[in-house]
């Protein structure tokens, strides 16, 4: 990935994550605040719930009061209290009596419980209600909630008990409101709210026992979970409910369980407030978030843009010129357009390729004075062989003159052929010198390498047949997807035959050649190996050096040649060796040799 994509990538996520990072805060302030909000208006509407309960209770407990304390009530318990009354007269009593005291359930008791008249269910006339008879302080108790029998069914109401003593015989007055939809009703609910009431009868959830002002609410099996959790333990909760797969239409609510005297759960009031305002808010925060976000997107392109102009021409300056170098233009520079880190980067460069170049000079001179050291000393090497011979023969024939005039022609024929023989080693030698000095550049054309490599291996046929103690088996490993590359055929020729030559000469007993072709990202690759002895670490690394050899015959120019061949082209060599394992030499050309190379060739 280039310096200007990382930076387009490193500002694009960072302005993603920004905005992301400060959308999702906010979403989770408003989200706080809602709820913070959502329950202070829940605990308001409990508290309103709360003081209307107290406040109904209080008017039943005085409107029960009252009926108790009422003449006609009085009158009413003072006949029943006389042996054998009848109390079939009274019937219709509780009804006028709760009409006239605006109460919606009322029962009169007998001493005994027997019910004497009922206002809400008349029908019941002479059934037993046991509780009221249980031994409690009526008179301090205050209102409570209690479930009442009516035709319909059952019903949630809040009652109060009075007791009319006279003669030792009461006369119990239980009177109440019942809490339904017109109690609903009567809350004053702030907007997004509403109030529904769940009337618990036992056994599994009733979805027809949960109403709100308007009447039985439908759909509503989604409250069960937090109603059953009510009912197992009777306490304040609240949950949000999700009606649909629309955020916008869920609502919180908050479960109030209602309870009668003895702890028992008769209801539960359920205040449930819309969170749709709060799914509104989070969506236009995304969408403020995406419009920021494609904006900081924008923004970004255009500051990586703005970046990598000043940052990235910069280095790809840098680079194009270390490229440059890499080529061997070492006069390549960089202009110094700044002050700053890319600035100094840039002057190091420039002092970097001044002093590659003055060491590449002394280098140069070091190495010629050192080839032409090593020349020397090679040459008089090679000379000295001929040389000694030249003397004695010389030595001999000027003896056998002075000593033996008679046998001096005899001599002298017999010299001459050592003269001649002497002088043509002396030539052949010259002639390997002059060979290796006068290297010709390459004459680059197209070359394919596979038919080198067929036209060398048939050259040496014979000799792979006329091993001296066994034959020498070729292989070949072709590539045939290789095409042409620019070099010159006859110079290639020659290295390749070297090495082949230099492979032979390792299996002196016979052994297996392998030439390999191979393509590459960029050009060939060609594979010379033995069977040999191998060579050792230090024997590969003074293989190439000039003049060294390690055989008893040869000048040590073969792979000397070879690597400059190889040089010359742009390409590279190297050698893979073990003792008993063989030797392996790798070619390296390129498809299309350097600039320079093929420029030097043009001229």
């Amino acid at each position: 990935m280039s310096l200007r994509a990382k930076l387009l990538s490193l500002f694009t996520l960072t302005v993603a994550l920004s905005v992301g990072l400060v959308a999702g805060i906010v979403s989770l302030r408003v989200e706080s605040a809602f709820e913070r909000l959502d329950g202070q208006r829940s605990e308001a509407l409990v508290e309103q719930f709360r003081r209307e309960f107290s406040r109904r209770g209080a008017e039943v407990r005085e409107q029960v009061e009252g009926i108790a304390n009422s003449e006609s009530v009085q009158r009413m318990a003072l006949n029943l209290s006389r042996p054998g009354a009848d109390p079939a007269p009274y019937v219709d009593e509780a009804q006028s009596l709760a009409q006239a005291h605006h109460l919606e359930t009322l029962d009169l008791m007998g001493d005994d419980g027997t019910l004497i008249s009922s206002a809400e269910y008349p029908a019941r006339f002479g059934y037993r209600e046991d509780w009221v008879t249980h031994p409690l302080d009526w008179a301090a108790q205050g209102a409570f909630l209690r479930t009442e029998e009516i035709p319909d069914g059952m019903a949630l109401a809040l009652i109060a008990v009075r007791v009319v003593r006279i003669n030792d015989k009461n006369l119990f007055v239980a009177g109440g409101k019942r809490l339904d939809r017109e109690f609903l009703s009567s809350l004053v609910l702030p907007a997004g709210t509403r109030a529904l009431l769940y009337h618990d009868s036992g056994g599994q959830f009733a979805p027809q026992s949960v109403i709100d002002a308007s009447g039985t609410v439908a759909n509503t099996a989604q409250l069960a979970p937090l109603i059953d959790d009510v009912r197992k333990q009777p306490r304040e909760l609240s949950r949000a409910i999700a009606w649909t797969s629309d955020a916008a239409g869920a609502e919180t609510f908050h479960a109030i369980p209602l309870q009668g005297p003895q702890g028992e759960l008769l209801g539960v009031l359920l205040v449930g407030s819309s969170r749709r305002e709060l799914a509104q808010i989070e969506s236009h925060i995304r969408v403020v978030a995406l419009l920021v976000g494609c904006g900081g997107l924008v923004l970004g392109i255009l500051l990586s843009g703005w970046a990598s102009a000043r940052v990235t021409r910069p280095v790809e300056e840098l680079a194009d010129a270390a490229q440059e170098v890499a080529s061997g233009n070492w006069t390549a520079r960089v202009d110094v357009s700044s002050d700053d880190e890319i600035g100094q980067l840039a002057e190091a460069f420039n002092k970097m390729t001044m002093e590659l170049i003055r060491q590449r000079d002394q280098l140069v001179q070091a190495e010629r004075v050192a080839a032409w050291r090593e020349l020397a000393r090679r040459l008089a090497h090679e000379l000295k062989n001929p040389l000694f011979p030249l003397q004695i023969t010389v030595e001999n024939l000027i003896r056998a003159r002075d000593r033996n005039p008679g046998q001096f022609e005899e001599v002298f024929a017999e010299s001459a052929r050592t003269l001649m023989a002497e002088l043509a080693n002396l030539k052949t030698i010259i002639g390997r010198f002059s060979d290796f000095a006068r290297m010709p550049k390459p004459q680059l054309q197209p070359v394919l390498i596979n038919d080198l490599v067929r036209d060398v291996g048939r050259l040496f046929q014979a000799q792979f047949d006329a091993g001296g103690n066994g034959r020498v088996r070729p292989e070949l490993d072709l590539d045939e997807s290789l095409g042409a590359v620019q070099a010159d055929p006859d110079l290639l020729r020659r290295a390749l035959e070297n090495l082949v030559l230099n492979a032979l000469d390792a299996m002196p007993g016979g052994g297996t050649l392998t030439l390999r072709t191979r393509r590459r990202r960029d050009g060939v690759t060609l594979e010379v190996g033995d069977t040999g002895s191998g060579l050792t670490p230090e024997e590969c690394s003074r293989l190439f050096t000039p003049y060294y050899t390690s055989k008893q015959h040869g000048t040590g120019l073969g792979l000397a040649i070879v690597q400059s061949v190889v040089s010359d082209h742009g390409g590279r060599i190297s050698v893979e060796s073990q003792p008993q394992r063989g030797t392996t030499f790798r070619v390296d050309l390129p498809e299309h040799p350097p600039e320079v190379l093929r420029g030097a060739n043009a001229h």
